[in-house]
């Protein structure tokens, strides 16, 4: 099935048959996990040995090696910081790594080898290329399940997504195409033709071109998005993999995986301004978010090579994991609690004239306790509802403003006890409401906000007198003047009239 020329040797790559003959390389002994403090870091994939190094970018020190997946190939980073994704190749699994504690989080299952990944400008989605299935699944990131499955070109390797989270670009490496994917419809809404086997696929910051590493042909395609058509091909190095974007959008950097260099294109002219020589086989590139510095993997060196972006040249080698792949860069922010509120109708509805209660919960989903500072939950009632009481246990309510308050500290995955709030339902509410509660504070970052949508019933009336007489126990709907006509067509599944 699998296909080429260059399929085979992308097999061979992968098995690390591009390494010197009877060249022996050491195994790296895996370290315990441990937290890392705020700050930029970079993230390689080993394949060799099943692990992640973790290099702090302001030491170019490797700080943790986090075990993961069977042959990881690929690494991204979620715009936040907090979670590295890591596709493992032979096991055909994504490894989740919690970058605050540097340990995998959980494992999601994907298509049969899995290659690329990135993940969307909003975290809430990752793209990973079955290189094998020649699909690509989408992570829904916040349950870490796979939500959907888009079948695209023949054997995809590379992906990247547009800034504003539009698309997604695919390189179909043995269809020599790229497929373009509408992330809102989760379908390929576009093939562009390009080079010899494309490897890596990079997106502009503005959106407007991508960048694709044809393997096979020794050059980039210049893609216009707007227009998804090839508008430049610029020749490179041997065999160019990787490829990434400067932040301002004016360098483009392209692995020579044949050569052993770094080709640096002016995105302006599309032109290659400068080759850097690096390390025995690079295979991956990535930009620190400064824009300072590029971090190239070579497999067949187990290092990184550090490239001054101001003077392209190798300021470092950093050694990491036997043969490294992949690379991406992320700031990891400082650990903070994250507070999440739900909210919750009693009953499910609500009857007008009557009460009503709304049980609403605080649980704490971060990797740190709350700082003792003042935890603040504020209710913002709609019209047709009115409070009557708010409380629960160790909280200090208040119905004006409708709020609850208390400072003690909540452990990570604890929650407080729950608070009720009850309301008097007016005569004339609305069919629906729809409550909305915030939580603030306790040393967590943002706001987190619930909403609670409910059915209001009318109060039931009493029975008309006439059908209380024996005899009139139910309403004679059939007959006219009484109630409603004969509805016997909806339960026989057809209207009224000609067919």
């Amino acid at each position: 099935m699998r296909r080429s020329r260059w399929g085979g040797l992308l097999r061979a790559l992968a098995a690390g048959l591009v390494l010197v003959a009877g060249l022996t390389l050491p195994m790296v002994v895996p370290q315990p996990a441990q937290a890392v403090p705020p700050g930029t870091y970079a993230y390689v994939a080993n394949f060799q040995d099943d692990t992640v190094s973790v290099i702090d970018t302001a030491t170019n020190a490797v700080v943790v090696t986090v075990p993961v997946g069977d042959a990881p190939w690929g690494v991204a980073v979620s715009p936040n910081g907090t979670r590295a994704y890591v596709t493992n190749r032979a096991d055909a699994t994504v490894s989740v790594i919690n970058t605050a504690t540097d340990t995998v989080a959980t494992t999601v299952p994907v298509g049969l080898e899995p290659l690329g990944v990135a993940v969307s400008p909003d975290g809430t989605r990752a793209y990973v290329t079955n290189y094998g299935a020649d699909t690509v699944s989408v992570i829904d990131t916040n349950t870490n399940t796979v939500v959907t499955t888009v079948p695209v070109g023949d054997a995809p390797l590379g992906v990247a997504v547009s800034p504003d989270g539009t698309r997604a670009y695919v390189t179909d490496s043995e269809g020599d195409t790229v497929s373009v994917i509408d992330t809102a419809t989760n379908t390929v809404v576009a093939t562009v033709p390009v080079g010899d086997f494309p490897f890596g696929v990079a997106v502009s910051p503005d959106g407007t071109r991508a960048y694709v590493t044809n393997y096979g042909a020794d050059t980039v395609s210049v893609i216009n998005t707007a227009t998804n058509t090839v508008v430049a091909t610029v020749p490179v190095g041997d065999a160019p993999q990787g490829v990434a974007v400067s932040r301002d959008g004016t360098r483009g950097y392209v692995i020579n995986a044949g050569d052993d260099t770094v080709s640096v294109i002016d995105t302006n002219t599309n032109t290659v301004v400068a080759t850097v020589p690096v390390g025995d086989a690079p295979r991956e590139v990535a930009v620190s978010p400064d824009g300072t510095r590029a971090y190239v993997t070579n497999a067949n060196d187990d290092t990184v090579s550090v490239i001054n972006t101001a003077t392209n040249t190798v300021v470092a080698t950093v050694p990491v994991g036997d043969l490294p792949f992949g690379v991406a860069i992320g700031v990891v922010p400082r650990p903070a609690p994250v507070l999440t509120l739900i909210k919750l109708t009693a009953g499910g509805t609500f009857t007008r004239g009557g009460q009503g209660t709304y049980t609403l919960t605080v649980t704490n989903t971060g990797d740190l306790p709350t700082d003792g500072s003042t935890v603040t939950l504020t209710d913002t009632l709609p019209a047709g509802l009115t409070p009557v009481s708010f409380s629960g246990t160790g909280w200090t309510c208040t119905l004006t403003p409708l709020s609850c308050t208390r400072s003690d500290i909540l452990a990570p995955g604890a929650g407080y006890p729950p608070l009720t709030l009850t309301v008097q339902i007016a005569r004339d509410a609305p069919w629906q409401v729809t409550n909305t509660a915030t939580v603030t504070g306790g040393g967590a970052t943002g706001t987190s906000i619930a909403t609670a949508t409910t059915t209001v019933d009318r109060k039931q009336q009493p029975k008309h007198p006439h059908h209380d007489r024996p005899g009139h126990d139910k309403p004679d709907h059939g007959k006219p003047g009484h109630g409603k006509p004969r509805l016997d067509w909806l339960n026989h599944g057809h209207r009224p009239g000609p067919r």
